[in-house]
């Protein structure tokens, strides 16, 4: 047998994803999930009057774990189908229930409708993730919401805001997507008993033409499945258009967490913040200096994988043919549980990240200062006009001052003494003291204090507030 270190093994399984997530990937899981449609369905049709004995259905509760994949693998290999071969293998097991497993189904039964379970609680699972991360930067918004920083248009020097209050920024985008989560879990249904083609015919010869019974089937399958009812209508499958709305919802988190990545490698340029740094942690092989952000350049890269294999499921639903294609289902394998795993490994990344933030508040005050003199021209002219200085002579002034200041440090590297050209020009009628009184970065924040703790005591601790009696929410520890 080929040795594993010879073999591509995928990344998110042996770097990224946690073991939470892959098991609901892994093999096993799929096909026992399987063996519960098999037997859902089995106790479903003998409630509505088939002929099936309560023996039958507990040979197949009692062997449901006693799962033999090579023997599935012998039974794949002879007839190039995956549920028969487990039809097969289990009917081994089960010899006295042997004859009703999968009675009336289609591959699709038992396949689709795993899926749905996969999807709906590896989508719980990110819901969790998120949440973590929320509550986390949550906190951080809130312990540093008046600390003052500068803020950045088009990256350049723009009035302050706050730290806490650009941590919201990054909050709202998690916010959005986790109401996507919520929207997306409260829609999705599973396929139930449909048939080859979504008609029932199966059923219709089954229940001796009662369409009573077979549209109750499909209800007490979905019930046993933990939903509320099936889709409506469908072809042999469920909408592909469902993998396309749980990929898009996890590509929004892709774009929150890659803004955020962004955000904070730019501050670490700036030395204003930076991403957790192990005692032990190196930064460069060569340059023994360096503080390398790679956590969060982890997180652009992942996420970029992410944002582009959405595309994957809008692809397959868009190109799908009448009743059912199988071009799905090769590409379904890899992208679903890919992106998947791929977002289990950004959050665990981005909730490392946000609760080992390192503020740097002396940089961002040294950053204030150079800048300040800019911002507080508006106010200088008004103070000056309040002494009886003339509004237009002090604009042109003031742009005069400005442009020569910034050419002092562009161009000579030297500091920013906008405040002392303007203290010397007795067009101002302000001493060098009056204007350095009025540069204090807290009279340039706005209501960024404010609009932070209006944010965090009101719309996110309503969230998590909520999600605290959700038993479909579970804590995840990274």
């Amino acid at each position: 047998m080929q040795d594993m270190t010879e073999r591509y093994v995928s990344p998110f399984s042996t770097r990224y994803a946690s073991d939470e997530m892959q098991e609901l990937f892994s093999q096993r899981h799929k096909f026992l999930s399987w063996r519960d449609m098999w037997i859902y369905l089995a106790e479903s049709e003998k409630e509505l009057g088939l002929n099936i004995t309560d023996e039958q259905i507990e040979e197949m509760r009692a062997n449901r774990d006693r799962l033999d994949l090579d023997r599935a693998a012998e039974y794949e290999k002879e007839t190039r189908h995956d549920v028969m071969a487990h039809i097969r293998a289990w009917g081994e097991i089960c010899p006295h229930a042997r004859g009703i497993i999968h009675l009336g189904a289609t591959s699709c039964y038992v396949g689709d409708n795993t899926d749905i379970l996969i999807l709906r609680d590896a989508m719980t699972l990110v819901c969790s993730r998120l949440l973590a991360v929320i509550r986390v930067l949550r906190d951080f918004a809130d312990k540093y919401k008046s600390v003052p920083c500068l803020a950045f248009t088009h990256f350049q020097s723009a009035q302050p805001t706050t730290v806490g209050k650009r941590a919201c920024l990054w909050l709202n985008d998690l916010v959005t997507d986790l109401g996507e989560i919520d929207h997306f879990l409260s829609i999705l249904r599973p396929l139930g008993c449909k048939g080859t083609t979504g008609t029932q015919a199966s059923f219709m010869e089954l229940f001796g033409g009662d369409y009573e019974k077979a549209r109750r089937l499909d209800d007490m399958i979905a019930r046993r499945m933990g939903f509320e009812g099936s889709v409506p209508v469908s072809g042999q499958t469920y909408s592909r258009k469902t993998d396309s709305l749980a990929l898009n919802v996890l590509s929004g988190i892709a774009q929150s967490a890659h803004k955020f990545s962004n955000d904070l490698r730019l501050l670490a340029h700036k030395k204003e913040m930076e991403e957790p740094f192990e005692k032990g942690q190196v930064g460069s092989s060569a340059m023994a200096y360096k503080r390398n952000p790679m956590r969060c350049e982890r997180i652009a890269a992942l996420s970029r994988y992410l944002i582009g294999n959405a595309q994957n499921a809008a692809q397959t639903a868009a190109e799908q043919w009448f009743e059912r294609t199988l071009d799905d289902s090769a590409n379904r394998r890899i992208s679903i549980a890919e992106g998947f795993l791929c977002c289990d490994a950004i959050l665990a990344l981005y909730l490392n990240v946000a609760g080992g933030m390192v503020v740097y508040e002396k940089m961002m005050e040294r950053h204030l200062r150079e800048e300040m003199p800019f911002m507080a021209t508006e106010n200088i002219m008004m103070d000056a006009v309040a002494r009886g200085a003339d509004r237009q002579e002090v604009h042109e002034r003031i742009r005069v001052h400005s442009q020569a200041a910034a050419r002092a440090v562009k161009q000579d590297g030297l500091e920013n003494d906008l405040v002392d050209r303007i203290a010397a020009d007795p067009a101002f009628r302000l001493t060098r003291e009056e204007i350095l009184g009025g540069l204090k970065s807290g009279n340039f924040i706005g209501f960024s204090v404010q609009q932070t703790e209006d944010y965090l005591r009101g719309t996110v601790d309503a969230i998590l507030g909520k999600e605290k009696g959700e038993v479909r929410v579970k804590e995840i520890s990274v």
